[in-house]
């Protein structure tokens, strides 16, 4: 409601002024007792600064119910000494009967409303008697005036109700778009937490656990194969770099630094010697063809599952050879991996790794399907390319 007067305010400004103005020209030019005409332009200067004063505020700022009928009732009675004082002031009800509906409740003011308004006939009556020459037109006059002074103070309450509901809505909506705001930050920092910790898994914790393997291997052959050992320390030191190159690039957010350095296919090549001179099992890569250009999105899914996959076998699979190939299918860009080792329950698995590499594809419009047995393990990733 007030969002509506302070933006409409300006025009009943003017109806106050235009009102009160012209009445009182009327009541200074009518002629009559100058007694009368002094209490008449008194009257309507006071309702003026009772307004002006006091009941702009108490309409504007959603005044209490005690204010509002105060003000209502101090109306009514500066109205009545004006319109007994002279019945000319009854110009200034063009005023006075949208200020009764604007502060109180449809009810109230019709029935305060209706006073105001025959009180310019009973004015006629006290100063002219029932002879007067203008009470044939003041009573029909009058009846229309009540109609008409209701009507407009329904219409005036509508659209204050009106008002009302918009603030009211718009405050919720506020309140909406606030909390929206709120859950959205917090889903974000939620995506951010998982992304981060896939990106860990799939690049550090990998790296890392390849590190903590050559070093138990160099512990066991540093008295039986010192040749092996020191073949097993530059693989590990070799791992401590690229680990420490991969955290370089989580911190700038940037893409895994084996995409940086060179292609897809050149990165998942890298994985796949790795794990061949980490573990001495027999790994075969091969790429259909050329494959089609991924953008980065992509080839940040199809490379840490590569990754996760290999490391997989690594730990798990107990395999003696694994398969690594990437090829064009159907518009999208396959990798598969594949291990004759034991197999597992992929619908029992519980680690993060299967479930980030899901996501991850996801994400990007891809799918990630993993076929297990006790002849070994097929795990297939495509993303559209």
């Amino acid at each position: 409601m007030k969002d509506a007067w302070d933006r409409f305010n300006w025009l009943w400004e003017i109806l106050f002024a235009v009102a009160y103005l012209a009445t009182t020209v009327l009541v200074l030019l009518d002629g009559a007792d100058p007694p009368r005409t002094a209490v008449a332009v008194g009257a309507l200067t006071a309702l003026a600064l009772t307004y002006l004063l006091w009941g702009r505020r108490v309409v504007r700022d959603d005044g209490h119910l005690p204010q509002r009928w105060t003000l209502a009732l101090v109306v009514v009675a500066l109205v009545a000494v004006a319109m007994l004082a002279n019945t000319t002031t009854s110009f200034i009800l063009f005023m006075v009967c949208p200020l009764l509906f604007s502060t109180l409740e449809f009810r109230p003011a019709a029935v305060l409303t209706t006073a105001v308004i025959l009180m310019s006939p009973a004015s006629s009556i006290v100063n002219n008697g029932l002879r007067g020459p203008t009470l044939h037109i003041l009573l029909p006059m009058t009846a229309i005036l009540v109609v008409f002074g209701v009507l407009s103070g329904k219409f005036i309450l509508h659209v204050i109700e009106e008002s009302r509901g918009r603030a009211d809505l718009i405050a919720k909506l506020e309140a909406s778009q606030a909390e929206v705001a709120r859950l959205s930050r917090e889903a974000g920092t939620a995506a951010e937490r998982e992304r981060l910790a896939r990106e860990i898994h799939d690049t550090l914790a990998q790296g890392f656990t390849s590190i903590v393997t050559l070093a138990q291997a160099i512990e066991s052959e540093l008295d039986t194969d010192p040749a092996a050992a020191r073949r097993h320390v530059e693989l590990a030191a070799r791992t401590a770099r690229e680990n420490l190159a991969e955290a370089r690039t989580m911190v700038a957010a940037l893409a895994p630094a084996d995409l940086t350095s060179g292609s897809l296919v050149d990165a998942v090549r890298r994985q796949a010697d790795r794990l061949a001179d980490e573990t001495g099992l027999t790994v075969r890569y091969e790429v259909d063809g050329p494959l089609p250009a991924l953008g980065m999105p992509g080839e940040v899914v199809l490379l840490p599952g590569a990754q996760e996959a290999l490391n997989n076998v690594r730990r798990h699979a107990n395999a003696s050879a694994v398969s690594v190939r990437l090829s064009v299918v159907d518009c999208s860009v396959r990798l598969s991996v594949r291990d004759d080792g034991t197999g597992f329950d992929p619908d029992h698995v519980t680690g993060f790794g299967l479930r980030g590499m899901r996501s991850r594809a996801e994400q990007v419009g891809g799918t990630l399907s993993v076929r297990s047995g006790p002849s070994g393990t097929e795990l297939t990733l495509e993303v559209p390319a």
